[in-house]
Parts: C-alpha cells; structure tokens; sequence
C-alpha cells in the first residue's frame, strides 16, 4: 500500500507543479478546476497501472476514467473565451504580493491532496480487491444515477447560459426544478456508489473517506456555499432558494398565498 501510495503521489506532484507552471504563464488559475477530475483519474490509471490488476481495479479505474474525461471537458468547454474565474481572480487581488506561493500551496498542492483523497477508493482495490463482488453492481447502479444527474445536470445549464435571452436570469428548469444543484447531487452520488463498489473488499471501510471528503467540500465549503454566496442579492435566486431543495431532488414546495402568510 505504502509503495503504491507514493507512486501515485509523485505522479500527482508531477502533474499539480506542471499545472502551476502553466498558469503562471497564462496567468490564470481556474486550469485546476480543469484539472480536477483528470488528476483524479490519473490517481486511478496509476494505481492500476502498479496495482494488482484485479478485475474490480480494472472497473473502478474505468469508472473514474469516464467521470474524469467528461468532467474536465465538460469545465473546459464551461470556461472557453471567458476571463479567469471570478473566485480566482479574487484571491489574486486579495494575496498581492504572495500570489506565486499561495497559488502554489493553496490551489495546487493542496487540490493535489485532495485529488489523491477522493481517489483513494482505486487505490484500495489496486491493492486489496480481487473478483467484482455482487455488491459492486449495487454501486455501479447508484453511480450511474450520479452519473446521469450530474451529466444532464451540466448540459441542461450549459444550454440555458448560452441562450442570450436568458442573460442574468437564474436556471430552474429540467432537473434544477427539484434540486438548486443537480451536478453537484450527480457528482456526491457517484463517490458514493464508487465507495459502494470496493466496501466489500478487506478492510473497504476505509475508503469512505473518500465520499465522506467529496460530500463535506460540496455541502460545505467549495461547492454550495460558495456558488450561492454570489447570489445573496439576486431577488429571483431567493425565490428560487424557497421553493426548490438545495441538494436532494424533491418536488418543489408551492408557493404561498397571501392567506397562507397571513
């Protein structure tokens, strides 16, 4: 396990630096969201790459290999011909003088961490799995659900930034009617049914931390949280933020009526 781990942290270390090197030549630091789900697949490659190649490695590093490409089309098609992602662009403002280093410590290196995190689970199975055991079906069907929501999810949103008409106005329609995030239910699902998929190899539990670690960032600090704190003074989002679920589909409450209120 040790010696795979640092295989798979060198590579990553490799990859994170060669991304910091890029953006300080095209001065933009939003390639790591590019990035992030390839860096997680490359975690996969090489596990099974250096692993045991059991048949459960080979379906794990397949799963994540076909999140992680459509992924980082998916955010390279999302940030084609615009400036750098306003969060970035921030914290370039707010590091000043710091902004090489903290770009370094605190994009790269720190998403490098996270990325060998997440994908724990293809390191657990490169190491520990054998045979695809019957639940690891349970955990493909879930991650498909994921997959599915988190696909449609983007396109549908994809769609409805590109019409002009529909410039400054807040997407509530297709799968964003029942939930304010249905990418990012799609993209916490997936880890689950990943996690799903290797529990039943020896000590499988561990590679919980993974879904533990995707569902805390999104509920909690890079995902929801931040992409809404854009929208605290956009009136139609509040709105919106009433009647729909924040994470889990659900039917949207109905509004009331003045009678109600009163």
């Amino acid at each position: 396990m040790f010696e795979l781990l640092t295989i798979v942290a060198l590579a990553i270390f490799s990859f994170v630096t060669t991304l910091f090197v890029v953006s300080l030549i095209i001065k933009r630091n939003d390639i790591a969201d590019i990035a992030w789900g390839p860096g997680i697949g490359i975690v996969a490659v090489m596990s099974y790459v250096y692993g045991n190649g059991s048949a459960l490695s080979l379906l794990i590093t397949g799963i994540i290999v076909v999140w992680a490409l459509r992924l980082g089309v998916h955010i390279s098609m999302r940030n084609r011909g615009k400036r750098e992602d306003p969060r970035y662009a921030a914290w370039r403002e707010e590091w000043g003088r710091w902004v090489v280093l903290r770009s370094y410590l605190q994009v790269y290196l720190l998403q490098g961490s996270l990325m060998i995190v997440v994908g724990y689970p293809a390191v657990h199975a490169a190491v520990f799995g054998g045979a695809v055991p019957a639940l690891a079906y349970l955990g493909v069907a879930v991650w498909l659900v994921g997959f599915v929501f988190e696909t449609v999810g983007d396109y549908q949103l994809l769609r409805f930034i590109k019409n002009p008409e529909n410039k400054g106005r807040i997407m509530r329609y297709g799968l964003w009617k029942y939930t304010r995030h249905p990418n990012y239910f799609g993209e916490v699902t997936q880890w689950w049914g990943v996690f799903v998929m290797v529990v039943a190899a020896p000590y499988g539990f561990v590679a919980i931390i993974s879904a533990l670690t995707i569902t805390f960032l999104i509920l909690k600090v890079s995902g929801i949280p931040m992409l809404e704190k854009q929208f605290d003074d956009n009136p139609e989002f509040q709105e919106y933020k009433k009647h729909t679920s924040a994470f889990f589909p659900a039917l949207p409450k109905p509004a009331q009526s003045h009678d109600d209120v009163a």
